[in-house]
């Protein structure tokens, strides 16, 4: 069924403060002007209004699911700055209180009613919560629930359109009760030391759920005032107030935003009419507070102001008219087919691209170790492609703390080779926000360790963002992991099995330096985030010969180093080259030899050549470095005895580290890990 024509006055989605102006004499240089351009705020204020409403209700006869949050008593903030933004240029991640930010930036109403009903019409084909919704494709970001971790991807975004020569400003929204979180404090701090134009806007409605304001901070704090301490400028705005001075107080922030490229904190003091959400029982609020609200609701008090300028008559003709719409589009949207499950497992990533049209070079073998093979790989990057870049923390004039990036800046400055400060959820996020936007961004993490605080951003933003938007998120994460070097607990840890049981993520694990270079090639040019393992005892464990290989691609599938009759053994990372010691010392010495096989590819399993092995020898053997309990070992076990138990003529053998956390003296060290002498016992007891 065909979307109905929205009114006429809904075509019209922007707006220049110069239209509201009045003289100082109190008249309009143009009248009819000026009424056009309130009736066009009031528009999309009242259209935002009646569809929260219409939502709720819905949502009552249980037509709706989830959780339905409205926007009442936001829209005269959210109205005046979505009209005011450049919607061509400008980044914007609206919350669950942004319904006219949401309808003004783009989409059919139907198609928002669509995403609610979580109809087969669903923007986000119905995977997504229904006020989870955004528009990547136009620069409007899909929201998640942790609200503090949406400012940054707004910040990265709006980075990637500057770099693209766009004079665009980010819109990074957050509440009161999110601009507790870190996320709040690390992106400000970044929007601040990189000059990132972005207006973060407080909606500070006086409850975070149920939490009053006297519960989240000490007495006398002003949220604005914070911006002095990350050296940016702050102010206050009162969003139940005139449209008049709302109006003009926004567009001079968001013009000298968009001048200065220097970011700006607005505490926007607001309502919420109808509580947190639909099951909010409200019962938290004090005796007459809810009153208050109403009383102080900017809506009524507007169109007032309005029908007293514009004329009773015109303002009621247009209610009408945005009423019947509303109508027409829930009775479409309620006709929409429930969704079905096709192409769900399919769409878990963006899909693959073609080869990058990369230079065969280098065309002559050097040799080198894995850590200069993947500084030659990030300088063919940054050489090659314009649209990378790589960040981090100390990777610029240090180099990295393994100097793997070392002489990057040197060769391709700063705007390409950055160093960010101490804030890995912030510092990914922003790579997130510039992934989204064509950039294909390199982070590096000091060790895989502290990836960790980062998780949410990794896991739960650029893991799921095809599967519930559609866009592609293209970005590397190398990660320095493993032990063997006395590190202790906090940076030797192998985290590929935590990670990897969350959906949406790919990760290669190099053992040789030109599997690292092909493995960074292939990561870079893919378009999902991808882990890169890089195994620190490896980085200078000795050189082989590295040079332009056109079938790099190759790296997403196992390698067979060893042919052999007796079992299949499977082992990734420094692992390999232990195992290799291992079946040199069982050819030799027990004349029993084994497929070796170099995994590399963690995610996804690419396992047709082990299966096929494992049909043939009936014996299964996997060796990996993390921890045997949940370790990436049990999946592997897991999947091939399941589909091949019937062949299986032993037991599978696991052999990892112990169950403890990584112990920092050499001889506890020893004794976590696998080491070749207890390989070696392991499998002879096991082939006894």
């Amino acid at each position: 069924m065909a979307f109905p024509n929205p009114p006429a006055i809904l075509a019209a989605r922007d707006l220049r403060a110069a239209e509201l102006e009045i003289s100082p004499a109190g008249a309009s240089a143009n009248p009819a002007s000026r009424a056009d351009a309130l009736l066009r705020i009031y528009a999309w204020m009242h259209l935002a209004r009646i569809t929260d409403n219409r939502i709720l209700e819905l949502f009552r006869q249980g037509l709706m699911r989830g959780t339905v949050t409205g926007g009442q008593g936001n829209e005269a903030l959210i109205v005046p700055l979505a009209l005011l933004a450049n919607k061509q240029l400008d980044v914007a991640s609206f919350t669950h209180r942004d319904m006219g930010g949401h309808l003004i930036w783009g989409r059919h109403l139907c198609t928002h009613l669509n995403q609610y009903f979580a109809n087969a019409g669903s923007p986000t084909k119905a995977r997504e919560g229904n006020i989870h919704r955004g528009d990547p494709a136009n620069r409007s970001l899909p929201m998640i629930s942790h609200l503090g971790a949406m400012v940054s991807n707004v910040a990265g975004a709006t980075d990637s359109q500057r770099r693209l020569g766009c004079a665009a400003v980010g819109f990074a929204f957050f509440g009161d009760g999110a601009s507790s979180t870190g996320d709040i404090h690390e992106t400000l701090n970044l929007a601040s030391l990189l000059s990132l134009p972005v207006v973060f806007v407080i909606e500070n409605n006086g409850y975070a759920y149920s939490t009053p304001l006297s519960e989240q901070f000490a007495a006398g704090t002003e949220l604005w005032q914070r911006a002095a301490g990350y050296g940016i400028e702050g102010l206050v705005l009162d969003a139940t107030g005139d449209i008049d001075t709302i109006v003009p107080t926004l567009a001079a922030a968001i013009e000298k935003v968009r001048t200065t490229s220097r970011p700006v904190l607005i505490e926007a003091r607001t309502l919420r009419l109808r509580g947190h959400a639909a099951y909010d029982t409200c019962d938290y609020l004090r005796p007459g507070e809810s009153e208050g609200f109403f009383a102080r609701d900017p809506l009524p008090k507007f169109r007032a102001h309005l029908a007293a300028e514009a004329g009773a008559a015109r303002v009621e003709a247009l209610e009408a008219e945005l009423s019947a719409f509303l109508e027409e589009c829930v009775t479409i949207s309620l006709a929409v087919p429930r969704p079905t499950a096709d192409g769900m497992e399919a769409d878990l990533f963006a899909p693959s691209a073609a080869p990058l049209p990369w230079k065969p070079e280098p065309a002559a073998p050097a040799a080198l170790n894995v850590a200069q093979a993947l500084n030659l790989g990030l300088r063919k990057i940054l050489a090659e492609r314009p649209e990378s870049l790589v960040i981090g923390q100390d990777i610029a004039t240090y180099g990295g703390a393994f100097k793997v990036t070392e002489g990057l800046l040197k060769d391709f400055g700063r705007p390409r080779v950055l160093n960010v400060p101490l804030a890995e959820s912030a510092c990914t996020g922003y790579a997130i926000g510039l992934a989204l936007n064509g950039h294909r961004p390199i982070e590096e993490f000091q060790f895989a360790d502290f990836a960790t605080e980062a998780t949410t951003q990794i896991a739960l933003n650029a893991g799921t963002m095809h599967f519930r938007s559609g866009a592609a998120c293209p970005l590397v994460f190398r990660l320095p992991c493993g032990g063997g070097l006395t590190f202790g607990s906090f940076h030797s840890q192998e985290l590929e099995s935590m990670f990897l049981s969350m959906p949406g993520l790919k990760a290669l694990y190099p053992s040789t330096p030109q599997d690292a270079f092909n493995a960074l090639l292939a990561a870079y040019e893919d378009n999902n985030p991808v882990f890169l393992f890089e195994h620190k005892a490896l980085y200078r464990r000795g050189r082989s010969p590295v040079a332009w290989d056109a079938n790099y691609r190759d790296v997403w599938q196992p390698k067979r180093l060893r042919a052999g009759e007796f079992a299949t053994f499977i082992t990734y990372g420094e692992m390999v080259h232990l195992a290799e010691e291992a079946c040199n010392y069982f050819a030799s010495e027990y004349e029993t030899t084994f497929d070796l096989f170099d995994l590399r590819a963690l995610a996804p399993l690419q396992l047709d050549a082990i299966e096929a092995s494992l049909a043939r020898t009936g014996r299964l053997i996997v060796l990996h470095e993390g921890r045997r309990t949940h370790g990436f070992g049990a999946e592997l076990v897991a999947r091939l005895a399941e589909k091949h138990f019937s062949a299986l003529k032993a037991a599978p053998l696991r052999i990892a580290s112990l169950d403890l956390p990584v112990p920092f003296a050499p001889e506890l060290e020893h004794a976590f890990r696998p080491t070749k002498e207890k390989i070696i016992d392991r499998i002879a007891a096991w082939m006894g």
